[in-house]
């Protein structure tokens, strides 16, 4: 069962109250194929129904083995995950925190407001909202804070063909970085999905960017000269399981999307994949699976890794002498010193 979006109902209800579920598919449903009582959603690409118990547990279990196998979290170590406020980053958080506490993990949430207006407003409430109802310390920095121009802003000054996802992420991935320096963390976990993974495969396939397809091997993916490594815990788990998994959970998230996110091809390819694998069920499922083995086939005996070095103007890790955070900033005013340096502890 797929629930379908219901477009007409308030931003930031619960999720029970944002989709509407088929009926059709309801009653068509059979027994769980683990336990025998009443199915709720059918796994077609493993011919599996699984309970509401049975399907929340299995979500629970995936990402725990993605962790394991990938030694993505190590035993006591301090974990912020990236909140947004969206179905994937608090599903994400929930189940990091059943698993923070029988492994030993101090937990964090932390948010990165963009400054984009009647958008993040909303999203940062529910994260707060819910980091609170779980007991999980919540910390918001944001693009303002940190560069001194929020996205909006960089927007209206953008030259060129560059696109807002272009900045945006740019931008980003630092504030994460600095925000899990401030709380202390070992570790970043984002709430990325196998769509997510796909479509981003997809697009480096199609401008032919190798280096970046390299980094689609999990462990390649975990650079020690970052401040904090980079873990995607939900990355083998299609969306529409999160989005379920969200619903069964009650949990309330923002189902409003950026106003920028058609800038780029990443809609067109969503589309394109949605569609294989409604007509191939599991195809996603293989095609991460093809990453994998190209990723780690790519990086065996691969000598041209370039050493990363500190970035002249801010101190950062960078593939060259000026970092890409401080090569966007040089295109807009004002500009801003960043420093990545320092590590403290939230009081």
């Amino acid at each position: 069962m797929v629930p379908n979006r219901d477009t007409k109902k308030p931003v930031g209800q619960p999720y029970r109250s944002t989709f509407i579920l088929s009926v059709k598919t309801v009653q068509g449903l059979q027994k769980c194929t683990i336990c025998g009582k009443a199915g709720v959603f059918n796994r077609e690409y493993t011919h599996d129904c699984l309970c509401k118990a049975c399907f929340c547990k299995s979500i629970t279990e995936k990402t725990r083995k993605a962790i394991a196998k990938n030694n993505m979290v190590r035993y006591g170590e301090t974990v912020a995950v990236a909140v947004s406020g969206g179905k994937d980053s608090l599903a994400l958080l929930l189940v990091m925190n059943e698993l923070s506490i029988k492994h030993g993990s101090r937990l964090y949430a932390i948010t990165i407001d963009e400054g984009v207006p009647g958008y993040r407003d909303e999203s940062i409430r529910l994260a707060s909202d819910f980091s609170s109802k779980l007991g999980v310390k919540h910390v918001v920095l944001s693009f303002k804070d940190l560069y001194d121009l929020g996205l909006e802003d960089a927007l209206e000054q953008r030259e060129g063909k560059v696109t807002s996802c272009a900045i945006c992420g740019t931008f980003r991935r630092r504030a994460l970085d600095l925000a899990a320096i401030k709380v202390g963390a070992d570790v970043v976990a984002t709430g990325h999905n196998l769509d997510d993974f796909v479509q981003t495969y997809m697009i480096n396939l199609f401008s032919g960017d190798i280096q970046k397809i390299k980094y689609a091997d999990p462990p390649a993916s975990s650079n020690p000269n970052f401040p904090v490594r980079r873990i995607k815990p939900f990355q083998e788990i299609y969306e529409k399981e999160i989005a379920f998994f969200a619903y069964l959970n009650d949990i309330p998230f923002q189902v409003a999307s950026c106003p920028h996110m058609n800038e780029g091809i990443r809609t067109e390819v969503r589309n394109f994949l949605n569609t294989l694998e409604m007509k191939h069920p599991g195809i996603k499922q293989m095609t991460q699976k093809s990453a994998f083995k190209i990723a780690e086939q790519l990086n065996k005996g691969d000598s041209s890794k370039k050493m990363l070095e500190k970035c002249e103007k801010c101190g950062s890790p960078s593939s060259g002498k000026i970092c890409s955070v401080c090569l966007m900033l040089e295109q807009f005013k004002p500009k801003s010193k960043i420093s990545v340096t320092s590590r403290s502890s939230v009081q």
